[in-house]
């Protein structure tokens, strides 16, 4: 055999796309070439690969070696793509099973040694093999456990290429490598964080299940020790459990990311960067690699800015696009990558740069500029966006409440929301959508469930005097219906249209 083709994969965000690795020997001067519009990276596997055959006892043929990577066109980055070009080079002249080559998915970076080492985005990859109808994969012995979590595949988690060259066929000895090990992703260690340990926030909280109801986008304002950051870490504890698809779209970001992923969690993500954070950390990027940044990191789950008025205007402002569309493309000279946004975003801010402006016995000794500058920074689009808007004052009294006004649990939120939501998808059911806060606008205003004149009266006259904008409108009646759902009404009425309004706070700016 002169050529020989396995398969890889290309990553482009989540998207991954086939490439077949063809290597060709022709009888010119000895060399190695890759083609296929490789980057620096790839382009230096012809070295790693020729030392790692070397050193497992796979001698590369002496003559004229061509590795093609298919589709041309495509851009290909990164070490991930060794293995693929290391088989096929090899079974261009070893005695290896041509069918089990050319069936098998080889994603991987050699080692000089010839042990396999793990690569970010296997997950995403494998799954993208198993969309387009390959069953076999080999994988760095690192990534097994997180290729196995695609359903239907044949999983080789190798030590080394020796190993690799066994499984389809070859007579080689066992090197008898110890595997590479995988990243040590540090995990935070597990809080029990119950909305009841909220005290003396009651609006707060009953806000806070209509936001996870309805997946609503939420902003608290008050003073420093008001509560908001506790809050916010509340939300995620009393949303429902991510279903199999949220569960793959978080790993498959994660393992993008370069975290270890062993198993699929079900709770949703939360994400906090800090406010120093430039905008290509939330939206994502990179000059060479295209990775997800903090918005894609929380889709599926909750996005916290604390001290939001201290965010860069640039990088509070890259959220508009990703809040109304639900993803995110990131555009490169040389890539573009796409990855999903369907996050509920939360905003913490003081009312002034020292959080004491308009506070009860607080003395606030901020410039009227400061004040305007710091609340500047939440530009009009984007609180045009946010659903809920909420100011917080500090507790007076730290007391235990009386036992005719118990607390409400995160077990008990989280079934009130889960029933919500479910009666959502009932009357959402012949639609696109699932959520309140995805409701197109039109069909909220004009669909079967359209609202009476006489309950959409308050919101009418709002638009009308400039109060709100027709975003606005709609988000107000996608909060009124979560209110509805939470109520276990079929249908709107004005008081739960006149609540939304007043969560909403539009019309008081």
């Amino acid at each position: 055999m002169t050529v020989a083709r396995t398969w890889s994969v290309a990553l482009s965000g989540l998207e991954g796309s086939l490439v077949e690795v063809e290597a060709d020997l022709s009888n010119q001067t000895p060399a190695f070439q890759i083609i296929g519009l490789p980057d620096k990276a790839l382009g230096e596997a012809a070295r790693r690969v020729f030392n790692a055959c070397a050193n497992s006892g796979l001698n590369l043929p002496r003559r004229h070696l061509t590795v093609n990577l298919s589709p041309a066109s495509l851009p290909k980055s990164g070490s991930g793509f060794d293995v693929a070009i290391a088989i096929a080079s090899l079974a261009t002249e070893a005695p290896m099973d041509a069918a089990s080559v050319a069936a098998t998915v080889h994603l991987g970076e050699l080692g000089l040694d010839g042990r396999l080492r793990p690569v970010p985005g296997v997950l995403p990859a494998v799954a993208a093999a198993a969309q387009a109808g390959i069953r076999r994969v080999v994988v760095p012995w690192a990534n097994k456990a997180e290729a196995d979590l695609v359903e239907g595949m044949t999983v080789l988690g190798a030590v080394d290429l020796a190993e690799v060259a066994r499984w389809h066929g070859a007579d080689v000895d066992d090197p008898g490598h110890d595997p590479v090990a995988g990243p040590l992703t540090p995990g935070e260690p597990a809080v029990d964080l119950d909305l009841s340990e909220v005290i003396g926030q009651r609006e707060a909280v009953d806000a806070l299940v209509v936001a996870a109801a309805g997946g609503h986008h939420l902003l608290m304002c008050g003073p420093p020790g008001a509560g908001k950051t506790m809050l916010a870490r509340r939300l995620p504890g009393i949303l429902p459990a991510l279903d199999d698809r949220a569960a793959l779209s978080v790993a498959s970001i994660r393992s993008l990311s370069g975290e270890a992923v062993t198993s699929l969690s079900r709770v949703p993500p939360f994400e906090a960067p800090h406010h120093s954070a430039s905008m290509a950390a939330l939206v994502g990027g990179g000059s060479r690699h295209v990775r997800p940044g903090a918005i894609a990191r929380a889709s599926e789950g909750v996005l916290f800015l604390d001290e939001a008025g201290e965010f860069m205007g640039s990088a509070l402002d890259a959220l508009r696009q990703p809040l109304e569309g639900g993803s995110i493309v990131i555009h490169r000279a040389g890539a573009t990558a796409a990855f999903p946004a369907r996050f509920q975003l939360v905003l913490a801010t003081n009312p002034c740069p020292c959080g004491d402006y308009g506070v009860v016995g607080g003395s606030c000794s901020c410039p009227a500029m400061a004040i305007r500058r710091y609340l500047g920074r939440l530009s009009g689009p984007l609180l045009d966006r946010i659903d809920i808007e909420l100011s917080l004052a500090r507790v007076s009294v730290a007391h235990r409440q009386a036992a005719s006004a118990p607390t409400l649990t995160t077990a008990a939120a989280r079934e009130r929301v889960i029933d919500a939501r479910a009666r959502a998808a009932d009357r959402l059911a012949d639609t696109p959508w699932r959520l309140n806060a995805h409701v197109a606008g039109t069909w909220l205003r004009e669909g079967p469930h359209a609202p009476a004149p006489v309950v959409r009266r308050p919101l009418d006259a709002a638009l009308h005097r400039g109060a709100l904008t027709l975003r606005g409108y709609d988000r107000v009646l996608r909060v009124a219906w979560s209110i509805a759902d939470l109520a276990g009404r079929q249908a709107l009425s004005v008081e739960d249209v006149g609540r939304a309004l007043y969560l909403k706070k539009g019309i008081t700016r």
